[in-house]
């Protein structure tokens, strides 16, 4: 059984007033952005810009 057919099993024996609160919880995640995604572009593009700034720095270490 799939994810969803377990979902709609569930939801088929919860009371309206619950299908309420279960619909605003679903639309609450389609309406989030994906802050995870967002933050690993920033933080690869703050480790790309680090490594343009300490290029020389980088290199003297690897060469040491």
């Amino acid at each position: 059984m799939t994810i969803k057919e377990q979902l709609i099993q569930e939801l088929e024996q919860l009371p309206e007033a619950q299908l309420e609160e279960v619909l605003a919880l679903v639309r609450s995640f389609k309406a989030e952005p994906d802050t995870t995604s967002d933050h690993n572009s920033r933080v690869g593009q703050a480790y790309l810009a680090s490594v343009q700034q300490y290029e020389e720095v980088y290199r003297r270490l690897a060469n040491s």
